[in-house]
């Protein structure tokens, strides 16, 4: 456990953020998706939470990788910001 003390604190915010927002997110999108399933009768509220978990998991899985592309591939000019610039902006976005 002595390895955890050696992770900066910013990264240590930008986890948790980052967790945060993907479960706020994906709870928005099951949300939709899933209401009128469950509404209609189509799905119980159980089968609904088993689909949307798998589906929600497949998608990330399969596709996920593929959202930062525009970003790394030249939307942002690394050399023109610091490391620390880097990080201030990834937590303000985040």
């Amino acid at each position: 456990m002595e390895f955890l003390s050696e992770i900066p604190i910013a990264l240590w915010i930008a986890g948790f953020l980052a967790l945060y927002m993907a479960w706020a997110i994906g709870a928005n999108d099951v949300a939709n998706a899933m209401g009128t399933s469950v509404g209609s009768g189509a799905l119980t509220v159980w089968g609904a939470i088993m689909v949307a978990a798998l589906l929600e998991f497949a998608g990330d899985f399969l596709a996920g990788g593929h959202a930062p592309d525009p970003v790394r591939k030249g939307m942002l000019d690394l050399s023109m910001m610091s490391q620390d610039q880097l990080i201030y902006g990834v937590l303000s976005a985040l």
